[in-house]
């Protein structure tokens, strides 16, 4: 019987913590680490205060070729690819810390994040197992996320070319927006207008209850 040493247990530990902090789901910590299932559950409800969500993993790469998902795809796999093999960091310390990056990166920048730490996760399974590649835009040469089987010759990035429906989506965003605004105006406009009509009533029922009352008719011989 092999005997794992403390020391590195709980470095296992602390991955998972931190994986688990992130947003990671069992599937994920099952295929990243040595720890047991019944100590990752354990783990994981003590630091959620949950049980661990249950259903399948994402399984499909096109769903990395839309135009925004594609923008954050690339962003973040080429952070993970810079950590590993520019900073030296292990898989799954360039797959936490680039998350980390990206994910501080779109709350600097107040960007709605497309990538949740499952997503990046299954980003990087998708490179190593030959489904995508990164290919130079022709305009920015920055480098993006494409089919691994696509021609990567004369390629434009989502950010240099983004689809004619990008500025109607922003602008359907901010209409409810306005409306909501709108609503909230009406319906301040319908109480102000309810308890006026409620004034009113109360003091036509003051006004009539002040009404001296009626002469009683003298009886006649």
């Amino acid at each position: 019987m092999t005997r794992t040493s403390i020391i590195d247990d709980a470095r296992e530990v602390v991955r998972a913590s931190a994986l688990i902090e992130l947003g990671a789901r069992m599937q994920v910590l099952e295929s990243e680490l040595a720890l047991p299932r019944d100590r990752l559950i354990r783990l994981y409800h003590e630091i959620k205060g949950e049980s661990p969500p249950k259903g399948m993993l994402p399984s499909s790469a096109d769903w990395y070729m839309t135009w925004q998902a594609n923008i954050h795809a690339s962003l973040f796999y080429n952070t993970y690819v810079f950590l590993k093999d520019q900073a030296g960091c292990s898989h799954l310390d360039a797959l936490t810390k680039g998350f980390r990056l990206y994910r501080e990166h779109c709350a600097h920048n107040r960007l709605e994040m497309q990538l949740d730490l499952t997503r990046a996760w299954t980003l990087v399974r998708f490179f190593k197992g030959g489904l995508l590649q990164l290919t130079a835009c022709r305009r920015c040469a920055g480098k993006f996320v494409i089919h691994k089987y696509d021609a990567p010759d004369g390629k434009v990035c989502a950010i240099c070319q983004p689809p004619s429906r990008a500025g109607k989506r922003a602008k359907g965003k901010e209409a409810p927006a306005a409306s909501c605004g709108a609503d909230g105006a009406s319906e301040e406009a319908e109480k102000q207008t309810e308890t006026e009509t409620e004034t009113e009533a109360e003091a036509r029922g003051v006004a009539r209850s002040e009404k001296p009352p009626r002469p009683m008719p003298i009886p006649r011989d």
